[in-house]
């Protein structure tokens, strides 16, 4: 069914809105701070040590092994959701061409890509 003239004219400017709104969140760079996959692995290892500890420490009436154990379980958790720093991660340059960051960019980026072609055609 199609949009009356009133709808479309509502429509596009809402999209006119958003996308002068939403310029600014689009083209802000990203600092480098992502999650690690590595501290996510590892703080889920410590996660599940820890629950184990404190199940131990509460089962046999061991209070200081529970204590360690959700001690251990917290430092999980912390480093889980840690982001990453440092010059070794793999960034995405803005001035390489679209075709060459496709592998390395995230879906949302890809569909921005495609979205601004999409304008650009008409």
């Amino acid at each position: 069914m199609p949009l009356s003239e009133q709808e479309q004219r509502l429509l596009d400017e809402m999209e006119r809105h958003l996308m002068r709104n939403d310029a600014d969140v689009v083209s802000a760079p990203r600092d480098g701070r992502t999650l690690s996959y590595r501290n996510i692995v590892y703080g889920t290892i410590l996660v599940l040590l820890g629950l184990g500890g404190l199940i131990v420490g509460v089962s046999q009436q061991l209070i200081f092994v529970g204590v360690i154990g959700f001690v251990v379980m917290l430092g999980g958790v912390i480093l889980a959701v840690t982001p990453a720093r440092g010059p070794g991660k793999a960034r995405v340059e803005p001035d390489r061409p679209a075709k060459a960051r496709s592998t390395s960019s995230s879906f949302m980026d890809r569909m921005n890509d495609r979205w601004d072609k999409r304008q650009g055609e008409r």
